[in-house]
């Protein structure tokens, strides 16, 4: 009965932890060749600024849940990459 349970709970742990690997980015695809880590007093405009980046709907394609009015500082930003369009 124990082993049963052990092996029930597991495979319920393999698939929860298989389904549960994109929450919140559905459909996400966006290829990203190079990050960053934001630092203290970054924002989205001087990111682009700093890395050349083409425009601000360029820069949210390869990072679609960016909130540029809420860096933390280390916050990993694609900041060279392919879009999901």
């Amino acid at each position: 009965m124990a082993i049963a349970l052990n092996l029930i709970l597991g495979v319920s742990l393999m698939i929860s932890i298989s389904e549960g690997r994109h929450i919140g980015v559905d459909g996400f695809d966006a290829d990203c060749n190079s990050v960053y880590g934001a630092e203290s007093g970054d924002s989205c405009n001087s990111v682009i600024e700093k890395f050349g980046i083409s425009s601000l709907d360029f820069f949210l394609g390869i990072n679609p849940n960016c909130n540029c009015d809420a860096f933390f500082e280390g916050q990993w930003l694609c900041v060279d990459g392919n879009p999901n369009e």
